[in-house]
């Protein structure tokens, strides 16, 4: 759903007010505000994430024609399938021919659109049987005026001082649900149980988590997990969903850093101020979604491509090797150009997939290289100084096995620049080339605009 990111960020800086953040080194000894007591499942570790828009991921927009790309998906390396709101769409106050996803009339029901409760069942087996997850979007804080629950329950809606039920921000399609209600939280909760239960889904991403008490997410997780350990993703940037909630949560924040950085209003030291808050703010076990775009991106603000122009891989790649999971929304893979339209049927033009290999190398680095890994399990992030150059990022991420450096010049000038690391020449393999080079303290290197490079080796 989308929602004024300064809202999100107004809603963080309440719940930080009165803390003092601290310095950090590059390598950060860090200690969070908040700990958190999130079992991740295993699985989840070296996750790549992939955003599914039924409607328009094919002609028939369906479950059955998507599920036919599962093979191609697992391929490219993806592990967790992250699937729009697959419920009926309110027609009461309905937003263009179609309708939004988030516009939810029945929460136990598959949009006949796209297709039967069997149907979806089908693609979830499948999934599993390639080793793959699949969490649904869920959207608690509002339904559908014609949903059920507003004849039945109007005491579980938020009103005015007139008593009338009310829509969220200008969200004229969706009625304000009040979580106040106990029994409105039993069948919310009872909904969210009916998915794992009947189809075996292995989690939620829950739409504007922020607007949702946090403690009936705590208690949510809590339940689910009785049931089989889930994953679960906050439409949030909020430190505190991470204590019990929570695996992972959207950095927001980066992601519009990586927008500035490719319109040369900011350069590489705002990543550096970036994690130096981070690391003071969340848990070392918290997953942070990193992305270049996705269903909100697109639609209202532009694609990857009109926002950054030539840095479009180059933060790919970022968002695959930094401390985090990575996210591809659909069509990223094919280089898709085009804003999709959100309430009517727009389908993706997939071509002939030109970054396909792009996304399965990175996917491949991923798993093959367990410092890259989300969490705890992967390796804490070094920054490695560059001389004085102020547009070139470049850090590396460690633990007992292995080792990823990654260089990347964050302009669309070509940079020269001088590697400050360490005291001895390090044996490393460029990812992309396979071929292996020496790199030692005082290593001069020139990237062209937007050119990055990946080292991998052995721990040292």
């Amino acid at each position: 759903m989308q929602i004024s990111h300064i809202f999100l960020i107004a809603m963080t800086l309440i719940l930080l007010f009165g803390i003092i953040l601290v310095s950090c080194k590059s390598e950060t000894k860090r200690k969070a505000i908040v700990d958190s007591e999130v079992l991740h499942p295993d699985w989840s570790k070296d996750a790549v994430i992939y955003e599914v828009n039924v409607r328009q991921y094919t002609p028939e927009g369906t479950l059955k024609a998507f599920e036919n790309h599962l093979p191609r998906l697992k391929e490219m390396g993806i592990d967790i399938l992250w699937l729009m709101p697959i419920h009926p769409i309110g027609e009461k106050n309905r937003k263009g021919g179609m309708g939004s996803y988030y516009s939810v009339r029945d929460y136990t029901a598959v949009n006949p659109e796209f297709g039967t409760l069997d149907d979806f069942k089908d693609l979830v087996n499948t999934a599993h049987e390639l080793g793959m997850y699949v969490i649904l979007d869920w959207v608690a804080n509002h339904t559908a005026w014609d949903h059920a629950w507003v004849v039945d329950h109007p005491e579980w809606y938020s009103v005015d001082e007139k008593g009338n039920m009310v829509s969220p921000y200008d969200w004229s399609d969706v009625a304000d649900l009040n979580f106040a209600s106990n029994e409105l939280r039993v069948a919310m909760l009872d909904a969210l149980k009916y998915w794992v239960v009947e189809a075996d889904i292995d989690g939620y991403r829950c739409d504007v988590a922020g607007m949702v008490p946090v403690e009936f997410w705590n208690n949510a997780r809590t339940e689910l997990d009785k049931i089989k350990p889930v994953f679960m993703l906050a439409e949030a940037e909020q430190p505190n969903h991470h204590v019990n909630a929570f695996d992972m949560s959207y950095a927001w924040e980066l992601h519009h850093i990586m927008n500035e950085i490719a319109q040369g209003k900011k350069n590489a030291r705002a990543f550096d101020n970036y994690f130096k808050k981070h690391d003071t703010l969340y848990p070392a076990n918290a997953y942070r979604m990193y992305f270049i775009t996705n269903h909100d991106e697109n639609s209202w603000n532009g694609t990857e491509y009109e926002r950054m122009a030539g840095a479009v891989n180059t933060f790919a790649v970022l968002s695959y090797t930094l401390p985090g999971m990575p996210l591809i929304y659909s069509g990223q893979e094919a280089a898709f150009n085009e804003r999709l339209k959100f309430f009517e049927k727009d389908t993706i033009d997939w071509g002939d997939y030109s970054l396909a290999d792009f996304y399965t190398s990175l996917g491949k680095l991923r798993k093959e290289y367990s410092a890259l890994w989300s969490g705890e399990a992967g390796g804490r992030m070094k920054r490695i100084k560059t001389s004085d150059n102020e547009n070139i990022y470049a850090f590396t991420r460690k633990n007992d096995n292995n080792a990823v450096m990654v260089i990347a010049n964050l302009s669309k000038y070509s940079q020269e620049f001088t590697l400050k690391m360490g005291s001895k020449p390090k044996e490393m393999t460029d990812w992309f080339s396979g071929n292996t080079f020496i790199l030692e303290p005082g290593t001069q290197m020139m990237l062209a605009p937007w050119e990055y490079k990946i080292f991998v080796g052995g721990r040292e």
